[in-house]
């Protein structure tokens, strides 16, 4: 496993499924990036550093897309992202993203491990990312209803 910064898409792992990504038909791409958050937000055992950093990737892909995300920039990124293309995306996997990172930084995950062995406490990459997929303010109480 190699990772060089903590970006969502900055190791080995989350490189390597977002080259499965770009290289996916386009209209298997959405179940894709379902697929990732899903394997994260709904295990209930021990979580794999690999299912979490594709859940990250995702769900940065995902925040991308909505009001307040950071724009797709980092080379290790899908490419047809980087080129402009877009990618057709369920109106709840916001919320699936948000239960993936919630998972991610949990009890009995191997990513969340990792990084506390490290001394990393803080995780600002992805509170933001959260606080991007959960919406503004007003609407955050509204998509924990759903």
């Amino acid at each position: 496993m190699g990772t060089w910064d903590d970006g969502p898409f900055d190791n080995d792992s989350a490189a390597d499924w977002c080259g499965d990504l770009h290289d996916a038909d386009p209209s298997a791409r959405g179940a894709m990036v379902r697929a990732a958050l899903t394997t994260a937000a709904h295990n209930t055992d021990y979580l794999d550093y690999d299912d979490a950093a594709s859940a990250i990737a995702a769900a940065a892909i995902v925040a991308s897309q909505l009001p307040g995300g950071d724009p797709i920039t980092s080379a290790y990124a899908p490419d047809f992202l980087l080129a402009g293309e877009s990618l057709d995306l369920d109106d709840d996997l916001p919320l699936l993203a948000v239960e993936a990172l919630d998972r991610i930084l949990g009890d009995n995950s191997e990513w969340r491990g990792l990084w506390g062995d490290g001394g990393v406490s803080e995780f600002p990459q992805i509170t933001k990312l959260r606080a991007v997929l959960s919406g503004p303010p007003e609407l955050s109480g509204q998509i924990a209803l759903l």
